[in-house]
């Protein structure tokens, strides 16, 4: 029988969400520091690791590490060098189909690029676009909702959260099939956001929409041979695992090479090489392009995967007991701790919750009957392990409401801060869930919930 986890083990998870949620509003100088937020991730994940291997649990941090935190950095790492040396550059006027047009084109990027990527492609040239309107703190905030956010749910590339449920089994193209749930919010966020600026563009001052009319340059694309690094990682992701290339896992007596096993991250990380070595320095600069918030998310995850470890353990072994069994409660849940969490070990631990339910329960609530047919008598798979309706409700729960709050995903700061350095008045933490969140894209997630869950 395999050893368990006691409950307490899931203290410094909960910990470390913690400091993620709340240090950066009550100790931003000290929190700023990536080293301060090594030392975090080590102060609560060695001493885990320490009870794990003592408990003769270790080879799950291990495997944890080697095959969830490795390839999750690698490909993050990838996105972020790539899109860095991507530079979008001009103004045009800032008339709501335009700024509208902006935010679709980051909704469709937001899946090939990642939605860091796409946000920090299209952040400074739609602020540079409406910066002669007076009238534009509303658009950041949808831009953060659509492109930083709900775009990013048709492919593992999209959101990390996504990138992680692929690990665990769910297939390259799966994610397609959320396209249904990711047009439909996109259309809403669209519309919503279309009504809205076309009402506030009509109060601008006259003076300012002349000049925003006559105060133009093109819009220029720079960096081109990154979109072609791009379509190395997509086709990577998409192609190098152990589905088409079954010499990269274990199986019948055969043992994988190290090589082989991480042949996608090493095809990632030349990828890395030719973008750095091959994009001129001034394109990046023009994108104030550092190393500092991909190793942030390197000490930070680090932490976040060590000590996530027990809690995946404990709560797939308890699962049965939290009262989780419908899709529409995973939606919920999974959004809710998404929202003040980081939405990635959020859709992970739910992911958990999942696999651990008795197969008749999982099956029954999901809209099976007679373990393997739904209601209309068609045949129901599981997908990464668990039932597909319950996926689907996790990756989008983690995706949408990732959006909620400025902490619920890694772009929404960065959004948030780059509007400010440009003199754009921002609400505060609370008061963007007041004045946007709660009564814009709540509603709109519900609707979502009563439609397809």
């Amino acid at each position: 029988m395999e050893t368990s986890v006691p409950a307490w083990t899931l203290i410094p998870f909960g910990i470390m969400l913690m400091c993620i949620a709340i240090a950066p509003l009550f100790l931003e100088k000290t929190w700023e520091k990536n080293l301060n937020k090594l030392i975090v991730s080590l102060v609560l994940g060695l001493p885990i690791t320490a009870y794990m291997i003592y408990i003769g649990l270790g080879e799950k941090v291990a495997h944890q590490l080697m095959f969830d935190y490795v390839p999750f950095i690698i490909l993050l790492c990838s996105l972020f060098v790539v899109t860095g040396g991507i530079h979008l550059s001009g103004d045009i006027a800032a008339k709501p189909k335009i700024n509208t047009l902006f935010l679709g084109i980051g909704y469709i990027l937001a899946s090939l690029m990642g939605t860091t990527g796409a946000a920090m492609l299209l952040i400074r040239p739609i602020i540079t676009t409406n910066s002669q309107r007076k009238y534009k703190t509303h658009t950041i905030l949808f831009f953060i909702a659509a492109v930083a956010n709900c775009g990013g749910l048709l492919t593992p590339l999209g959101d990390p959260p996504l990138f992680l449920l692929y690990l665990r089994g769910a297939e390259f193209t799966w994610f397609l099939n959320l396209l249904p749930e990711w047009a439909f919010v996109g259309a809403l966020l669209l519309i919503t956001y279309f009504l809205m600026d076309s009402y506030y563009y009509k109060k601008e001052n006259a003076a300012d929409i002349k000049r925003d009319n006559t105060t133009k340059s093109p819009i220029r694309i720079s960096g081109n041979v990154n979109f072609l690094y791009l379509l190395g990682i997509v086709l990577s992701v998409a192609f190098i695992n152990p589905g088409t290339i079954p010499g990269m896992a274990d199986h019948d007596g055969y043992t994988a090479s190290i090589v082989m096993k991480y042949l996608r991250e090493i095809v990632l990380t030349l990828i890395i090489i030719a973008s750095v070595f091959t994009t001129k320095k001034d394109i990046r600069a023009a994108n104030n392009y550092s190393w500092s918030p991909i190793i942030e998310v390197a000490a930070l995850f680090l932490g976040i995967f060590i000590t996530m470890t027990p809690a995946l353990l404990f709560l797939q072994e308890h699962a049965a007991s939290l009262g989780l069994d419908k899709p529409w409660q995973f939606y919920y849940a999974t959004g809710a701790l998404s929202s003040f969490l980081d939405n990635a070990p959020t859709a992970l631990a739910f992911h958990s919750v999942a696999s651990g339910l008795p197969e008749s329960i999982a099956a029954t609530n999901a809209g099976i009957v007679d373990g393997l047919l739904n209601f209309n008598g068609n045949e129901i798979s599981f997908v990464a392990k668990i039932p597909e309706t319950l996926l689907k409700a996790i990756s989008i729960g983690a995706v949408f409401f990732g959006s909620m709050t400025y902490i619920g995903n890694g772009p929404n700061f960065m959004v948030k801060a780059i509007a400010e350095e440009n003199k754009i008045s921002m609400p505060s933490f609370f008061g963007y869930m007041v004045k946007f969140s709660l009564i814009i894209l709540l509603p709109i997630y519900i609707i979502t919930q009563l439609i397809f869950f």
